[in-house]
Formats: structure tokens, C-alpha cells, sequence
């Protein structure tokens, strides 16, 4: 795969971005500097400059003397971000309740048919996206790039957790239900219940990841 000379520190960092997403590059594995150069047909400089900008997004970490690391996402890590992802989030619920339109909220209409679609029929890769779809859409509503941008970046490094909180038992009904009380206050022009529900809704989130881990924990244990 050979990259184009034009911004291509970037296209490298994009292209390592989506393999660690993608788990080919694994959770505290070393990117070996002079593998990737040969399999990217790059130079050392744009590859680290593309390092770099991973290191700056939370995806990497560097070592002195040793280079950088796929970063790992701990409990801890996920108990400190879920608190203030669920502030951002629900500030832009509080936000798009302010400012959605009747258009806005007939294509939000739309996006929740399909979300309980989804959840009736158990398709949960699915209920992912949709979830995704609406999330994306409330944030684009509330009309703030800074919060929009930190959000982005806190996604992240959820991302490289693999979260699957939807494997919890009960947990696609309950986040169907939260969704529709997020939307219920978002078409009352409700900006302060839809902030709460937002908030609800992640911090439960991080909740049923709780209850999923200890159970595979108590699966391992037995």
C-alpha cells in the first residue's frame, strides 16, 4: 500500500488510527518504527509525525528509550471519563433542545423509529449505529465545535476499549428507554430534562459495563 506525498503524515496517522480501531493493532502492542516504514513505504519523518498526532489523541503512548505503545484503556480510565463525557454530552442536549427545529426534529423522529426497530428485533450491531446516528445528530444540533471536538477526541479513547454495553443483560430495552426520555424533553424544548436524560443515559452506560465485566469476571473465577 503506497501513500501519496500530499499531507502525508496525516493519511498515516488515519490509516494507523483505523487499524488500531480495527484491533490489528492490539491494546499494548509496539509499533515497531522500521516494520511500518517498510510496509507503508514511508520515510521515518512522516511516520513519526503521524506517531506523534496519535500520542496527542490518547491512542499511543511513548516511552522514553523504548518508543510508542498501543495505549491500554483501564477501569480506571473508563470511571474518569464517563463522568465528563456524560457533562458534554448532556450540555448538548440541552442545547439542541434549544436550538432543533420541526425538520430537526422529524429526522430525529426517523432516527429513533429505526432505534426501536433495532431493539424489537435484537439486531444490536444495528442498535449501535442508529445509537451512534442519534448521538451524532443531537451533538451537530447543540452547534458548539469545542464541545463537539473534545467529545470526538473522548470517543476515542473509549473506542479502544471495545465497549460492548449492550451484552449486559436488559441493557438494549433500558438504553432504548433512555433515548426516548432524551427525545421526549428534546420535542418539549425541554433543554434542562433533556441535559439529565442525556446524562442519565451515559452514566447508566458505564454502569452496565460495570455489571458486564464483573459477571465475565465471575465466569473466569468459577
Amino acid at each position: 500500500m503506497r501513500l501519496v506525498p500530499s499531507s502525508l503524515h496525516q493519511q498515516v496517522a488515519d490509516t494507523l488510527r483505523e487499524q488500531i480501531f480495527a484491533g490489528q493493532l492490539a491494546p499494548g502492542s509496539f509499533l515497531d518504527e522500521l516494520t511500518l516504514c517498510e510496509r507503508l513505504e514511508i520515510s521515518r519523518t512522516p511516520l513519526r509525525e503521524a506517531l506523534k498526532v496519535l500520542t496527542a489523541e490518547g491512542l499511543l503512548r511513548h516511552e522514553p528509550r523504548r518508543g510508542c505503545f498501543v495505549n491500554e484503556v483501564t477501569e480506571q480510565d473508563l470511571d474518569d471519563i464517563f463522568p465528563v463525557i456524560a457533562l458534554l454530552e448532556g450540555r448538548c442536549a440541552y442545547e439542541a433542545a434549544r436550538h432543533a427545529s420541526d425538520a430537526d426534529l422529524a429526522a430525529l423522529t426517523t432516527l429513533h423509529e429505526r432505534l426501536a426497530s433495532h431493539a424489537q428485533a435484537g439486531r444490536v450491531t444495528d442498535y449501535y449505529a442508529a445509537n451512534l446516528a442519534i448521538h451524532e445528530a443531537i451533538i451537530l444540533l447543540a452547534d458548539n465545535r469545542w464541545l463537539a471536538q473534545v467529545i470526538a477526541d473522548l470517543r476515542k479513547i473509549l473506542k479502544l476499549a471495545r465497549l460492548q454495553s449492550l451484552q449486559a443483560p436488559g441493557r438494549l430495552a433500558q438504553s432504548l428507554s433512555e433515548h426516548m426520555t432524551v427525545f421526549a424533553a428534546l420535542k418539549s424544548r425541554d433543554s434542562e430534562g433533556a441535559e439529565a436524560a442525556m446524562r442519565t443515559h451515559l452514566t447508566r452506560q458505564r454502569e452496565a459495563l460495570k455489571s458486564l465485566a464483573r459477571q465475565q469476571h465471575s465466569r473466569v473465577a468459577s
